[in-house]
């Protein structure tokens, strides 16, 4: 059974495009968050991402237009009752994960699948409370979602064959190259990228180079999209913090370990793009 309809839980950045891809590829879209200037602000941001499309040619206006036309916006999480795949894109909180999806069981049929676009958390933990938790997935997409064209399926030992070779299916469907792994902290992403990232940070802390010109190395000598300290500003400061302290304590590995400079400057308010300011100043 293919997915028609998604329900999209949470309409911040990654939550507005998940829903912009999948309108773009067809589906019908339920895109929920918990009062209406959020959900209104997503859609604001959806439209606004298909006209820059438009402008550079790779979006038709018609295909604009319908795309727009096939995402409905909710308050309520009883409007996902008829969605065949929910995908959850709230704060890394595991017990707010949980009680969203413990929620959803009562209102969606036994073949819908739950995902979630958790970037560290055990897939394993959040389908713990649920009563058929071989129906949760991960799946983790990249910022921005309608540029980048990965999606890191993750799954737990308890997951269902039929569901992962729905969302396998589903991934292609929405334009993406999708990658399975395991339910492991950090799975293969976030594992290579917050060690990374942290590394980075810490030559910053030493002295070695400044952020441009650390970024610049990755960049140009091993061509690397964008740079590890422009991604944690584009990420949030303080979300790679929390990711980093996890998989430090999970993976007993010091090399995730956030370093004094990354805690000061979120303890300062200079969380990245959000903020106006982080390694680098933005807008």
């Amino acid at each position: 059974m293919s997915f028609s309809t998604v329900g999209v839980i949470g309409a911040g950045t990654m939550g507005h495009g998940i829903a912009h891809v999948c309108a773009l590829a067809g589906q019908t879209v339920v895109l929920y968050d918990v009062d209406l200037p959020r959900v209104e602000a997503g859609l604001r941001k959806i439209t606004s991402n298909l006209d820059k499309g438009v402008e550079k040619g790779k979006v038709s206006p018609a295909d604009r237009d319908a795309a727009l036309a096939r995402i409905g916006i909710t308050v309520h999480l009883r409007d996902l009752a008829g969605c065949d795949i929910v995908v959850e894109a709230v704060p890394e909180k595991l017990a707010l994960k949980q009680g969203l999806f413990k929620e959803l069981e009562g209102l969606l049929p036994p073949e819908a699948v739950f995902a979630t676009n958790t970037s560290s958390l055990s897939v394993a933990g959040i389908a713990s409370v649920l009563a058929d938790p071989g129906r949760v997935i991960g799946a983790h997409f990249f910022n921005p979602v309608h540029i980048m064209t990965l999606l890191e399926i993750v799954v737990h030992e308890g997951t269902r064959g039929d569901v992962l070779a729905r969302t396998q299916a589903w991934g292609a469907a929405i334009g993406k190259e999708c990658i399975t792994v395991k339910d492991f902290p950090g799975f293969a992403t976030s594992r290579l990228g917050v060690c990374l990232g942290m590394e980075a940070i810490r030559m910053v802390e030493q002295g070695v180079a400044s952020a441009e010109d650390i970024d610049k190395a990755l960049v140009l000598g091993y061509r690397h999209p964008v740079g590890p300290l422009r991604l944690t500003d584009m990420v949030g400061l303080d979300v790679r913090l929390a990711i980093g302290e996890y998989l430090a304590r999970e993976l007993k590995n010091p090399a995730f370990e956030p370093p004094a400079l990354m805690r000061q400057m979120v303890e300062e308010g200079k969380l990245g793009q959000k903020s106006g300011v982080g390694f680098y100043r933005w807008g």
